[in-house]
Formats: structure tokens, C-alpha cells, sequence
């Protein structure tokens, strides 16, 4: 099977769950012997236009706009109009112009169309935009698939909810739960530290709420001077962030590693006592599943798709509340027997319901279907006059 991947973002050039979930499932894909072509961008002239990694190919074109995060770039419509040897076109998110263009194509093509949901309101843009974004363009490429995947329930009906009528299909995001383990090297500079610690993982960027994590340690650390907090992940917060630590008196308790390599990511969530997500919004963050995987509880905000699995290894507080957040961290630090508790709980949780291999096989059946059928699953063919003018 020939598939073309339209991703704006792609690992490891951008890191983050999504991001990686196109990298893996296209090198998993590979390696079952089929064809696989991602089609991103790239601001960076010193990448090739053209890359194979990891058994697929990679083609990246160069960004003419950034609106809100969202690049604007005017070559996804001439590539899919000039290579139409591929049996399945695979968008990624509603939220990216790539993937709004891709279906416009699709309405007026012969050729099957996929795209997965990796969250319904951006992190990037102000929510209102976002979420008129996702009532026009998003509600029209989801409703230009022949199937749509969602990692949950929540996100099905949420689409339902918004007119999406096209079919869709759950499918767990899962994770590679021999490599996110418990057993295994420890992050040495998380693993020194004297007393218990806490992790944030995840771009330094307003959706994701670090803000709200620093503020939250503050009377962590009031009550549990030897905690320390320990920031994986860079973005234009950090210097914001770093002068909130200054002014706090907590510097010395407050460390920014900046981008640790992913695959040193499993002995990160080892080393650390409780890993915290602060978001405002999320899909179904990958950071979750592996934390647990390597029996570290969380401490989150009540995100929609992952509250049932944290409630049941760790502690969900409302977003933007960070007393609640600061009283969950300083309680479950209070009580190392219920770590450990919450801990295993978290890996059964993982290792029952959340399998990589799962999630390759279960979405490349359903590419495959769709590559055998002839008929785009009765839904009404579209003229390019009816399709919203995307550039």
C-alpha cells in the first residue's frame, strides 16, 4: 500500500506526541512493507527537500505564512495534483492548512482519504479562533474522510456533536510499553536530586500551562522544602519562567533541562516521583501513558480523554486552579506508599489497554479497507466551487 502522510510537524524535527506518533506509525508501517511518503515542512534551509529515515521518505516544502502556529505553505495542492500514484492519502489534524487542503483535494478526487484527530482546539491559537477554525474548515475535513481515527470516545462524540457524519474509528493511542518500563537507567541529573521530585514535560508554550506548574510548586515547596521541579522541554517561556523562580526565591529548587532527547525520555519518568500536566487542552497526550507505563503517577488537569485513566493512577484537578494542583503534588509526596500504589495501577492500566503495536495494526486494517474499496463509503462527490477556497 502507498500511502502519502500530510503532517505539518514531523520528529524529530518538532518534538511532542503528535509529532512522534507520525514518526513511529510511519516507521512501523515501513518495516510491514509498505510505501510511505510524508509530506511536512520546514523552515530549516539546511534540510533536504528530500529525506528516506527510518524506511519512509520525507518531503518537505518550505512555509510561506505563520498564522497562530498554523504555516501556510502553497505547494500541498500542486504535490497531491502531480503524484497521484498513492492509494491512500493520511492527514494529520484538522488544524493545519496542509490537512484543510488535503481534503479539499480529496472531495474532488477518486483517491481514499484519512485523517486523525490529535486534539480538537489548539495550543497555538487563541481558543475562540481555534475553535472556529474547528466549526468550518476542521468540521469539513473530517466530514471529507471516509474515515476519521479519534483516540476516545470523548473526541467521537464531540465530533458527532459537531456534524461530523463520516465514519469514524477509535484507536487507542498507544505506546511501547517494553521501552517506557520502570526497569531501567534513571535520568542522572533528576535521580541525584536530595529530595522528591516533580516533573513537567512538554513545550514551554501558554496552552500547556507551565506557568500554572511553577505556581503550584511554589507552595509545594513551602511545605516540602527538599522538592525539586524539574522543566524537560523548551519554548518561549523558559526566560518568563526562570524569572518567576528568581522572584520566588525557588531557583535553586527549579531546574530546566530544556529538549532532552526522546529516547532518553523512559529514564526521565523513572527517576521522577510525580509527573504533572497543567493544559488547558490536549488530545490524548502521549507524556500520560508513559508516564504511568514507567509507574509514575500524574498529577493533571481534568482533560476530557485522559481524567478516567489519571483518577485511577494519580490526581485530576481543574484547569487553571493551582491551589488544587499545589495541595495533589504536595499530598501524594506526603505518602510514598500510595506512589508506589498509584504507580503499579498506572502500568496495568498502560499495558492492558494502550498497545503500539495495536494502534499500528488497527489504523493500517483500516487504511487497508479503504485502499480495496471503490466507493468512498457513499458519501456525495463535491465540485472544487463547493469546497471552501483554502490557499
Amino acid at each position: 500500500m502507498r500511502i502519502l502522510r500530510v503532517a505539518q510537524d514531523i520528529f524529530p524535527d518538532m518534538i511532542g506526541g503528535a509529532p512522534y506518533h507520525i514518526h513511529a506509525l510511519s516507521r512501523d508501517q515501513a518495516e510491514r512493507g509498505h510505501d510511505i511518503t510524508v509530506l511536512t515542512i520546514s523552515k530549516d534551509d539546511s534540510k533536504p527537500a528530500r529525506e528516506e529515515r527510518a524506511g519512509y521518505e520525507i518531503v518537505r516544502q518550505s512555509p510561506k505564512l505563520d498564522v497562530f502556529g498554523n504555516e501556510l505553505f502553497s505547494g500541498t495542492l500542486r504535490y497531491l495534483r502531480n503524484n497521484d500514484q498513492y492509494d491512500v492519502v493520511h492527514a494529520h489534524s484538522h488544524l493545519f492548512y496542509s490537512s484543510n487542503v488535503a481534503a479539499a483535494f480529496a472531495r474532488i478526487s477518486d483517491i481514499p482519504f484519512a485523517v486523525t484527530c490529535h486534539g480538537l482546539i489548539s495550543q497555538r491559537a487563541p481558543e475562540l479562533i481555534s475553535r472556529f477554525h474547528l466549526g468550518t474548515a476542521g468540521r469539513f475535513t473530517y466530514n471529507s474522510a471516509d474515515v476519521t481515527f479519534c483516540y476516545t470516545d470523548v473526541e467521537r462524540e464531540k465530533l458527532r456533536d459537531l456534524g461530523v457524519d463520516s465514519d469514524i474509528e477509535v484507536i487507542h493511542n498507544g505506546i511501547d510499553s517494553k521501552w517506557f518500563s520502570p526497569t531501567g537507567d534513571t535520568h542522572s541529573r533528576i535521580a541525584e536530586a536530595a529530595g522528591q521530585t516533580v516533573i513537567f514535560v512538554g513545550r514551554l508554550v501558554e496552552g500547556k500551562r507551565p506557568q500554572d506548574v511553577l505556581s503550584a510548586f511554589e507552595s509545594v515547596h513551602d511545605e516540602h522544602p527538599s522538592a525539586r521541579l524539574f522543566f524537560c522541554g523548551s519554548g518561549p517561556m523558559r526566560e518568563e519562567l526562570e524569572q518567576e523562580t528568581e522572584r520566588a526565591g525557588i531557583a535553586n529548587a527549579v531546574e530546566f533541562l530544556g529538549r532532552v532527547p526522546y529516547e532518553e525520555m523512559p529514564s526521565v519518568f523513572r527517576a521522577a516521583d510525580v509527573f504533572t500536566i497543567a493544559s488547558r487542552t490536549e488530545g490524548f497526550p502521549r507524556t500520560v501513558m508513559e508516564s504511568l507505563a514507567c509507574e509514575t503517577p500524574v498529577v493533571s488537569t481534568r482533560l476530557e480523554q485522559t481524567a478516567p485513566v489519571v483518577k485511577n493512577a494519580g490526581e485530576v484537578v481543574p484547569v487553571g486552579d493551582t491551589a488544587a494542583l499545589a495541595d495533589a503534588l504536595s499530598g501524594l509526596l506526603t505518602d510514598p506508599e500510595c506512589l508506589n500504589r498509584l504507580g503499579r495501577n498506572g502500568r496495568e492500566i498502560v499495558t492492558s489497554n494502550y498497545d503500539w503495536a495495536e494502534t499500528v495494526e488497527y489504523t493500517t486494517q483500516a487504511l487497508e479497507r479503504l485502499d480495496q474499496s471503490t466507493i468512498r463509503n457513499g458519501r456525495d462527490k463535491r465540485t472544487a466551487e463547493e469546497a471552501p477556497q483554502i490557499q
